[in-house]
């Protein structure tokens, strides 16, 4: 082999290598790469968890609302994970709704009340949170969109309970005359803890 020859078969060698080694390094890093879903899941089971709620409740919704995407903005001006619209994040205390903690903090707080005027039906408040509570109250149940009824189906792909669940966490504490007390509200919890922590000290 001529000299010259040799040194294109070398250097078209050498090349070839490192394209190898380049995709070999995309492939291992497209696998060791978190899902997006999973980026979240920690996340998602703490807020679930503080709020009494189910995460394949918060996931189905991210899912159709953002595909977990944070810096998700839709045209009506819906931004973040849980697409939370501009009055709905200020009403919720969210001040980045890029943040994907204060996002989905806020939309399960949303959540949670458009539980208390819909009973919990699984429909009416998905419907609400796509449409709007004044829409449900208009037409009695699910409005006549076809974009409201393809979320709901897209969300219940996922989470297919007619009812949410609300899981609220029992607190148990000893109040002042040595009583057990069951109460699901945190504050009192932490207030009772408090007192009983100063008496130890």
């Amino acid at each position: 082999m001529k000299h010259s020859s040799l040194k294109r078969f070398r250097t078209l060698t050498s090349v070839g290598s490192l394209l190898l080694l380049a995709v070999l390094s995309l492939c291992f890093n497209a696998q060791a790469e978190p899902q997006p879903a999973s980026r979240f899941e920690g996340m998602i089971r703490s807020i679930a968890a503080h709020h009494g709620l189910e995460p394949s409740l918060i996931h189905s919704i991210i899912q159709a609302e953002s595909d977990y995407d944070p810096y998700a903005v839709s045209p009506k001006g819906a931004a973040g994970l849980m697409q939370l619209m501009p009055e709905t994040a200020k009403r919720y205390g969210v001040s980045n709704v890029f943040d994907p903690w204060e996002n989905i903090e806020g939309g399960v707080k949303y959540i949670k009340d458009l539980m208390k005027l819909f009973g919990q039906k699984t429909d009416h408040v998905l419907a609400a949170y796509n449409a709007g509570q004044n829409a449900v109250k208009k037409y009695g149940g699910i409005p006549p969109y076809p974009e409201t009824e393809r979320y709901i189906n897209k969300v219940k792909a996922v989470y297919p309970k007619s009812t949410i669940r609300n899981r609220n966490k029992i607190y148990k504490y000893y109040d002042s005359s040595g009583r057990i007390v069951l109460t699901n509200c945190s504050f009192l919890y932490s207030q009772a803890k408090s007192r009983n922590q100063e008496n130890k000290d």
